[in-house]
C-alpha cells in the first residue's frame, strides 16, 4: 500500500475506523457499491474511507452503521467516537508548513506505534539524535532556511522524542550502521556529544541500540534505510516506511512486509550485542 498523505487527524484511529467498517460492511454481505449509494457516494469514496485514507463525515459514518445494522448505542458511540479522534488534528500539525504530506503521514504513524524498529545508514536515526546533531543535518538538508526556520525543525524532532522517555512509551529497537556513526556531521564536539548521548538512551529499558559493524561486509539490508512500525491494535498490519529523496512508501500487505521483517531480525542477529554497542561507541569516542 502506498497511503495517501494526510490533512488532519489520527492516522492510526482513521484506519482502524476505516477496517471496522468494512468489516461490518462485509459480514452485512453488501458490495462497496451499495454502501455508496446508501451515503451518496461512490464506491471509490467507500474504498478510500476503508482503507482510512480520507477523512470521515459523521453524517456518512452513522448511514452507513444505520445500513450494517449497527443498532446498539454503545457500539454506535464507540465508532462515532473514533470519528472525532480521526478528525483531531495532532500536535505534529503546527509544523504543517514544513512538513511535506509524505512524511506527515509517517509522524502520524510513528505517533501510535508501541514498537519502531529501524534501519539507519547515512545519519543517526532522528528519535536518537541531539539537537546539535539535528540543527547540522537540518542545515545540510535546507540550506537556504532561514534560522527561525531550522529552530522550528530541531523543536519539532526533539518533540517527537519525547515519546521516548514518558510511561507507557514505546519499544525502539535500532541498528546504526557503523558508516553513520563514523561520518563526521558538525564537527568533532557535536559528534562527541551525539555518541556520548546514544551511549546513555542505550541503557534506557525500551530502547535497544545495535551497530551493524563493518567487519560483516554485505548484510541482508543492502538495500538502504527502512523502519517498521507495529501498532498495540491487534487488527493492524505492520507498516513500512522506506524514504526516498522526494517521497516515500508505505507498505502493509504482508507479502510486502515479510521481507522487510526478515531482512531486520537478519540485520540484528549480525549486529553487536548490547555490550559490542557500548565497546564501538566508546572506541569512536577515543578517536575523536
Amino acid at each position: 500500500m502506498s497511503m495517501d498523505p494526510p490533512g488532519t487527524g489520527s492516522t492510526v484511529r482513521r484506519i482502524m475506523l476505516g477496517a471496522s467498517l468494512r468489516r461490518l460492511r462485509e459480514e452485512k454481505g453488501l458490495a462497496r457499491e451499495a454502501a455508496g449509494f446508501h451515503i451518496r457516494a461512490s464506491e471509490s469514496k467507500i474504498s478510500r474511507m476503508e482503507l482510512g485514507r480520507v477523512g470521515f463525515k459523521t453524517r456518512d459514518v452513522e448511514d452507513l452503521l444505520t445500513l450494517y445494522g449497527v443498532l446498539d448505542d454503545a457500539e454506535r458511540r464507540g465508532l462515532l467516537e473514533m470519528v472525532r479522534e480521526a478528525n483531531t488534528p495532532g500536535w505534529w500539525h503546527k509544523f504543517g508548513d514544513l512538513l511535506p504530506n509524505w512524511f506527515t503521514t509517517y509522524v502520524g504513524l510513528e505517533e501510535s506505534a508501541d514498537v519502531i524498529r529501524t534501519y539507519e545508514v547515512q545519519f543517526v536515526p532522528g528519535l536518537l539524535q541531539t539537537s546539535a546533531y539535528a540543527r547540522t543535518v537540518m542545515r545540510l538538508g535546507y540550506p537556504d532556511a532561514p534560522e527561525a526556520e531550522i529552530d522550528r525543525r530541531v523543536h519539532m524532532r526533539m518533540q517527537r522524542q519525547d515519546r521516548l522517555t514518558k510511561r507507557n512509551g514505546p519499544r525502539l529497537w535500532a541498528v546504526i550502521d557503523e558508516a553513520a556513526l563514523r561520518r563526521p556531521i558538525g564537527g568533532k564536539e557535536i559528534m562527541r556529544e551525539q555518541l556520548q548521548h546514544l551511549l546513555e538512551v542505550a541503557t534506557l529499558p525500551n530502547i535497544t541500540l545495535q551497530v551493524m559493524p563493518f567487519r560483516f561486509g554485505m548484510h541482508a539490508a543492502e538495500g538502504g534505510a527502512f523502519s517498521i512500525l507495529r501498532f498495540p491494535e491487534s487488527d493492524l498490519s505492520d507498516v513500512v516506511y522506506v524514504e526516498q529523496l522526494w517521497g516515500a512508501l508505505y507498505l502493509d500487505k504482508r507479502e510486502d512486509v515479510d521481507p522487510y521483517l526478515t531482512a531486520m531480525e537478519q540485520l540484528c542477529v549480525e549486529s553487536t550485542t548490547p555490550g559490542g554497542t557500548a565497546e564501538i561507541l566508546g572506541d569512536l569516542l577515543r578517536e575523536i
